[in-house]
């Protein structure tokens, strides 16, 4: 064999050899803390798919349990090193560590912020007849009939401290106006009472509202988030409209982000913030996000380290005022 044909010979192998090694290559983990179905389980899937070719195979595990507390402390106690990421959430790192009594993991010190990916905005809805009878049209009716009537309104929720319980015990407060607080099992039971009028209102995640809204069984009030949406651009905010009631600065919503453990290497979080940002950029994905009536929000690691730790400090008070407790 010539020396041009055993160099030839070598480089064949190595390239041959080096597929096996790539094919090795651990897959990231993205873990998501609740049941498979749900707007963050829909979401981590689409990322993962669009991300194959910058990160690697990314495989989507579900972990539910307390709240997404369970999946959220498995990536805290994971090694620093890239492989192992949760979808997070309003709940997981702004509002259980004040709901829970004992929390298993610190949400600032525990992660790395990746990037936010999205928020969704709740809307403050009335069971149509119920908002007809009464005449309410406006959070200003709402108010006004609110105070000319203390507990004779409630509102339904998904459960003591969910983010639908924690709006209304925020609208109250800021409104000072009393309505009673009736919890049910889950967001589903809670709009099912408001559509057969054993609840006047809900503070509800849109889209699992606006298909009643359309159909005119469900009336919008307002949305609950500063920002108006695109999926109802006509519909206003509590905080404009409510600005002269108290509620200026009324601003709920659900929102979710990829964090990573403490100490995440510099290059790594880098090279994963351009990944999920660009990928949020992708018409699939911002089409996969508008069916949930979800906003793209991709940040820098910075900005989602700041925003985190502002939402953190604004449900202390909204929580402990609320009394609700898990213990």
């Amino acid at each position: 064999m010539s020396r041009r044909q055993h160099l030839k010979y070598a480089a064949g192998a190595l390239a041959i050899g080096a597929v096996p090694v790539l094919a090795q290559a651990r897959p990231i983990r993205l873990i998501v803390p609740y049941p498979p179905g749900g707007p963050l389980d829909i979401i981590a899937r689409a990322l993962a798919a669009a991300v194959k070719d910058t990160l690697g195979t990314v495989i989507v595990e579900n972990r539910p349990g307390a709240g997404g507390n369970l999946g959220a402390d498995v990536v805290a106690k994971a090694a620093p090193d890239g492989q192992t990421i949760v979808m997070g959430a309003v709940a997981t790192h702004a509002i259980n560590p004040w709901l829970y009594a004992k929390l298993p993991y610190d949400p600032i010190r525990d992660f790395t912020p990746i990037t936010l990916v999205a928020q969704v905005p709740n809307v403050l809805v009335m069971n149509a007849e119920t908002a007809a009878r009464l005449n309410i049209a406006s959070v200003a009716d709402l108010v006004a009939y609110a105070k000319r009537n203390p507990a004779k309104l409630n509102y339904g929720s998904g459960g003591n401290g969910s983010a639908g319980h924690l709006a209304g015990e925020m609208f109250k407060a800021q409104a000072g106006v009393f309505m009673v607080h009736i919890p049910y099992a889950g967001g589903n039971p809670a709009q099912l009472a408001l559509l057969a009028g054993q609840v006047d209102l809900n503070f509800d995640n849109l889209a699992s509202a606006s298909a009643n809204v359309k159909s005119g069984k469900l009336r919008a009030i307002a949305l609950t988030t500063k920002a108006r949406s695109s999926a109802l651009p006509e519909l206003p905010t509590i905080a404009a409209s409510g600005a002269a009631l108290g509620l200026k600065d009324f601003d709920v919503g659900t929102w979710f982000g990829l964090f990573g453990p403490a100490k995440l290497p510099a290059d790594v979080l880098a090279r994963q913030n351009k990944a999920f940002t660009d990928a949020l950029a992708q018409p699939d994905i911002k089409a996969r996000l508008a069916t949930l009536m979800a906003e793209p929000a991709p940040s820098t690691p910075q900005q989602f380290a700041a925003f985190v730790q502002a939402e953190l400090k604004r449900y202390e008070p909204v929580v402990k005022a609320s009394g609700a407790k898990v213990d």
